[in-house]
């Protein structure tokens, strides 16, 4: 019988990316193991994740992905989308059981790797006597606030939302309350709960996987393995294995982007790209746009439609924008010659490998920031959701990777202060020193790819933890 790891992803092309890439690697260091991947019929559902699992399929036979059926019952889409997430994963664990058990019968599995939003499944695999891992897709100083999370949680009465004080958690800068993600304001919410069980389950894994590399946090990733972020109980094995980001494609070779970066000067162009959900309200739109011409500086944009005011609609949802009705008038005949907006999408991970690419205004999603860590490309920090206001702390005070771009408490950003912060980065000697900075980490985080590299070293332990399981 054939040697399987079994993966279980959450919801988001980003998430499902980074699982791959682990189960790539897994391959490379074990050409004996097969990886088999969860998928609801949510993951797969836009077109461009569609057509990743198809090339994902082509390029890795060793890699399948097995297509849990449609629930009866679906969740409700107008559910907070991370309350859609773990209610979509818990109705599932039922198929799931049924699924690992008929996986069972005809390979030995080694080991399930679980994304970390994957939590309702843990228990599912604990009752088959699985041993269980998880993917963290962040980072080690997320990681240590996750695990953290139960001592704040046992020490202290309040939400976040009323301490108006600030978070003090081992190996960080101090955070503060409000600027914890919105799903952990308030204890009485469903996702604070969720998460809380993410915190507890955690503890209790075989091993933890971190998509993060050595010397990009080295002050973190000493505290969580001296065990600082559980004091009242071992904490597992941890491993670092990344930066886990997505390789070079030939299929954009004929992409708008790429063939409008070959004609700008080295280093000399901002990325604006917001993720795989973010968007912005028309009036920020408006702002962003005289933002950019005011700075003067060359320019992509990736543009999305704002999201509707009165209705419901699904997180991945990308309808065609209209750029006329959406940037001022005039803007982009104005900015031809310095800048391109692009509609919905484009091949990140390209463009900021780029030549061309000298700053990256980034929403602190961690697949983004390793992708520019990778390509030595300095951030500015626009965080808009989830855990990313939190981060935004870490890459400007902790790993100092990133300039802080000042908002309102309502996140909006005025064009003055974007136009001030793209002049400092590409501009400004402090800027001049962040990127040096960042040029050094993606020296690092390609040394530890190598053989003999940190994150290579990290790969071929875990590899050996999954081999030491007797099935």
């Amino acid at each position: 019988m054939e040697n399987v790891v079994v993966m279980y992803p959450s919801l988001g092309i980003g998430h499902l990316i980074s699982m791959v890439e682990l189960g790539e690697l897994i391959i490379s260091q074990d050409p004996t193991l097969t990886i088999k991947i969860l998928l609801t019929p949510q993951h797969y559902e836009t077109k461009s994740t569609a057509n990743y699992i198809k090339n994902v399929t082509s390029a890795t036979p060793t890699i399948t992905f097995h297509h849990l059926p449609t629930l009866p019952n679906p969740p409700d889409y107008s559910t907070p989308f991370f309350d859609l997430v773990f209610e979509l994963i818990k109705s599932y664990n039922p198929i799931v059981h049924d699924t690992l058990l008929s996986i069972s019968k005809n390979s030995n599995i080694k080991g399930v790797i679980l994304d970390f939003l994957s939590n309702d499944a843990f228990d599912v695999c604990k009752s088959l006597d699985l041993p269980t891992y998880y993917l963290f897709t962040g980072s080690a100083f997320g990681v240590g606030m996750m695990l953290y999370l139960s001592t704040i949680h046992n020490t202290t009465s309040e939400s976040f939302k009323d301490m108006r004080s600030y978070i003090e958690v081992p190996g960080t800068p101090p955070i503060y309350c409000l600027d914890m993600p919105v799903t952990l304001l308030d204890r009485n919410f469903n996702s604070y709960k969720n998460v809380i069980k993410i915190s507890t389950n955690m503890t209790k894994a075989k091993g933890l996987i971190v998509n993060s590399f050595a010397a990009l946090e080295p002050r973190f990733m000493k505290s969580l393995t001296n065990g600082e972020h559980i004091p009242d109980g071992p904490t597992p094995q941890l491993y670092f294995v990344g930066p886990l980001i997505r390789g070079d494609s030939s299929d954009n070779s004929n992409d708008k982007c790429l063939n409008w970066l070959n004609s700008q000067p080295k280093k000399s162009v901002v990325v604006l790209i917001f993720g795989s959900i973010g968007k912005f309200k028309n009036d920020q739109l408006m702002e962003i746009a005289k933002g950019l011409e005011k700075s003067g500086q060359r320019f992509l944009w990736v543009v999305r439609n704002p999201p509707p005011e009165n209705e419901k609609e699904h997180a991945f949802a990308l309808k065609e924008p209209e750029l006329d009705n959406l940037l001022p008038v005039g803007f982009l005949g104005r900015t031809k010659e310095k800048g391109l907006v692009v509609k919905n999408w484009s091949p990140q991970g390209e463009i900021l490998r780029h030549k061309s690419v000298g700053g990256f205004v980034c929403h602190c999603g961690w697949n983004s920031v390793l992708e520019a860590m990778h390509a030595g490309v300095p951030l500015i920090a626009w965080p808009l959701y989830a855990e990313q206001k939190m981060n935004r702390v870490h890459l400007v005070k902790g790993i100092k990777v990133a300039l802080w771009l000042k908002m309102s408490e309502d996140g909006f950003v005025t064009a003055d202060e974007l136009a001030e912060r793209l002049k400092e980065l590409m501009v400004e000697e402090s800027g001049k020193k962040l990127r040096e900075h960042v040029e050094e980490m993606s020296a690092s985080a390609k040394a530890a790819m190598v053989d003999g590299g940190s994150s290579r070293v990290a790969l071929a332990e875990l590899v050996g933890s999954l081999n030491s399981v007797q099935v």
